[in-house]
């Protein structure tokens, strides 16, 4: 035992190891160029429907109908008389832009279908009846980075709880996974693990790793555990920070991969719950609303070749160790390097491998959390924005899934269509300006019996617009009919015409924001293709509210946008201005739009109004109220809200941390360079204020990771 230790842990002090034996298991890093292997699977799982070729011509093959239909209608309203450059290129936008919305309209109707058919689970899944006994085990991973410890483990305490009611905790264990930078917050950690330990009683079965070299972000860390862990559990469910999934669901999902061995990845449908502002509420009424018809939709046509959201899905872990080893993309970042937004990858390579990926929406018991403000979510779509298109360099992977491809091309048009729209808005312009300005020639050099008269027809553009109003809004319109059919959800949402009202403030509020959050992305996308790296921010999980004056400053360039976009509209064709209306409102007025939606107080005042409710808040689960209880706990201990004092302060925390310390550097090995000034400083210090006051974040960091730092911080006096 070291010096340290030996003061610190007395004969007597029994601690239960942080971690538990290894089992490593192999995880090579894929190569995306070379044939993959199946080991004797069959290329198409057992468990693919076996009407799933109809159900893809189905959905796909309508929606490339209406898009060529749409097509030719937006062919008639520009170029009735002739093809023109501008129109040919607003054809060609019109184009690319209508291809999703159809798309998603024909698969919500694929999702109208199966959830009035009670469909969306199989795999031998059931809602209710009793619980299969469990033979293997299976591993809980809740990676994390700088979160407030004591929501996550309010969290996991729920979880844990429901998992123990069931009769089957014993099949699970609980790893948190920490890419914590904060020194603070990583002691903070540390001590909210004990509690948690404590409180629980699973000294055995929660356990507790910091990475103290966070290589490749949220991939690497669950990589780490695989090929550190992986080989005792043959199945792991991926959490976030903010994710509840009760015991029951846990139980139904580790049963259905113990019954179909043939199974990589089952994820299920995330409800968005916990909102308080205005905006987060708006996203928690749009999810849990809207979001099962398109999840079933996806659901119906997708088959075993489904998606991967990260987080809330349980994967069997030889599947993911043999075929998800991430490589790193060539160049630089923001597309090279390791690959950010790995779920989508990663699924595609368990598919590629002959693994079969599903989705299972109508399993409930799923829950999670929504950035509080459009600010917040602006910050975590960067990140994503950068990722989606780093998968321009995956697409060619040799092996995948036409499927799997898809995923990536929706992707990375979720992010593209943005500037894309903002082209299709400025090139309107352009044609309504050269119409305006424009001297027309209505005889050319040819002899012709009629003239070539450049005009837009307004009938035929109505037309147009009004099919693609009804297109871009039929999802919506189809989950309030199934919402009808619905007893539980219609109630849990204030009754029919609440929820009818509810829909009406959100699309109305929504569509506000649309145009915000097109120059949002767009603003993304011009940085990542000029090189800009997103870096990985903390998500900030609190009510939204910022100074005003901070809201002025994030979008008054978005406000001025839209006045100069007004005043250049109101000067071609008050028909036009007043045509683009909704995009100009919604950014003219996007400080006090930002504002009003980032507020608790506006969010809470819908509520108490019946408005943008949802049946997990006006019948709360289980889970859910176990979660609550476990955040307001009185009984939680008060957790240190600086590093070393809190270490000084508490010698079982002491204890704990140094038994969690990683070995020692050896002769050799790379040297940390925040550590030896830490250590510098730290040795000439006279007082540990001096020594707090003369650390950086990542020095302070680095000197409570070795054995060194925290013996010289024990000898500094107050």
């Amino acid at each position: 035992m070291d010096t340290l230790s030996a003061q610190v842990i007395s004969p007597t002090h029994h601690m239960a190891a942080a971690l538990p034996p290894e089992a490593p298991l192999a995880m090579p890093v894929q190569d995306l160029h070379a044939a993959p292997n199946f080991e004797g699977r069959p290329r198409t799982p057992v468990t693919e429907p076996r009407t799933i070729a109809l159900r893809r011509l189905a959905v796909v093959g309508s929606a490339l109908l209406l898009t060529a239909f749409g097509a030719w209608r937006t062919h008639m309203v520009l170029d009735a008389n002739g093809v023109t450059s501008l129109g040919l290129i607003m054809l060609v936008l019109f184009v690319a832009l209508f291809i999703w919305i159809a798309l998603a309209f024909t698969s919500s109707l694929a999702g109208f279908f199966s959830l009035v058919t009670r469909g969306g689970l199989g795999l031998g899944i059931t809602r209710s009846g009793p619980l299969p006994t469990l033979q293997t085990r299976t591993a809980l991973l809740l990676p994390t980075y700088n979160e407030p410890p004591h929501r996550v483990m309010a969290g996991l305490k729920a979880i844990y709880t429901s998992l123990q009611e069931t009769g089957q905790g014993h099949a699970f264990d609980v790893f948190i996974l920490s890419d914590t930078t904060n020194p603070d917050v990583w002691v903070e950690e540390e001590a909210a693990f004990l509690a948690l330990r404590e409180q629980t009683g699973g000294h055995n079965t929660i356990f507790y790793r910091r990475r103290h070299n966070n290589v490749e972000r949220k991939a690497g860390n669950v990589g780490e555990w695989v090929r550190r862990f992986g080989g005792a559990y043959p199945q792991m469910v991926t959490l976030d920070a903010d994710s509840v999934m009760s015991g029951d669901t846990l139980v139904r999902m580790a049963a259905a991969m113990e019954q179909h061995p043939g199974v990589g990845l089952i994820q299920t449908l995330p409800v968005i719950v916990g909102g308080t502002t205005l905006f987060a509420r708006m996203q928690q009424f749009a999810g849990r609303v809207y979001g099962p018809i398109i999840a079933h939709g996806i659901a119906w046509w997708h088959g075993s070749e489904g998606n991967y959201w990260g987080h809330n899905a349980i994967i069997r872990t030889r599947a993911f160790a043999g075929q998800a080893g991430l490589p790193h993309v060539p160049g630089r970042p923001p597309f090279g390097g390791h690959i950010l937004s790995h779920d989508f990858v990663e699924a595609a390579l368990m598919r590629r491998g002959g693994w079969a990926i599903h989705m299972v929406p109508a399993l409930d018991g799923s829950y999670e959390e929504s950035p509080p403000s459009l600010t917040d979510v602006a910050i975590r779509d960067r990140r994503w924005c950068q990722g989606n298109l780093q998968h321009v360099k995956v697409l060619p992977t040799k092996g995948l899934h036409w499927v799997s491809r898809m995923h990536m091309l929706v992707g990375i048009g979720a992010y593209v269509t943005s500037p894309l729209w903002l082209i299709f808005l400025l090139t309107g312009i352009l044609i309504s300006l050269q119409a305006h300005f424009q001297r027309p020639e209505y005889f050319g050099d040819t002899k012709t019996l009629y003239p070539h008269w450049p005009h837009v027809d307004p009938v035929q553009a109505k037309y147009v617009f009004i099919g693609t109003m009804l297109v871009l809004l039929a999802p919506k319109m189809l989950a309030y009919i199934a919402l009808l059919f619905d007893s539980v959800t219609r109630k849990g949402c204030g009754g029919a015409i609440r929820a009818a009202l509810s829909m009406l403030v959100e699309t109305f509020i929504g569509g506000l924001i649309a145009p915000i959050a097109m120059l949002i992305q767009t603003s993304g996308v011009v940085s990542i293709l000029s090189g800009h790296d997103s870096g990985w921010n903390t998500q900030r999980r609190d009510d939204g509210g910022f100074p005003l004056m901070v809201v002025v400053k994030q979008y008054g360039k978005f406000t001025l946008f839209g006045l100069v976009l007004g005043c250049g509209a109101w000067v071609v064709s008050p028909s036009l201005f007043f045509w683009m209306t909704p995009v100009l409102l919604g950014l003219v007025f996007s400080i006090p739009l930002v504002a009003l939606t980032s507020s608790r107080a506006a969010g809470l005042a819908f509520r108490k109004a019946g408005l943008l409710l949802v049946p997990e808040e006006t019948n709360t689960p289980d889970v859910l109220r176990k979660t609550e209880a476990a955040v307001q706990a009185e009984d939680t201990p008060p957790l240190p809200t600086d590093a070393l004092r809190g270490l000084r302060a508490d010698a079982g925390l002491l204890a704990a941390h140094v038994a969690m310390l990683p070995p020692a550097r050896k002769p050799g090995e790379p040297i940390n360079p925040d550590r030896l000034v830490g250590l510098v400083k730290v040795t000439e210090a006279h007082t540990l204020a001096a020594a707090e006051k003369a650390l950086t974040s990542k020095e302070k960091a680095a000197v409570l990771g070795c054995q060194e730092g925290l013996e010289a911080i024990m000898k500094l006096p107050q």
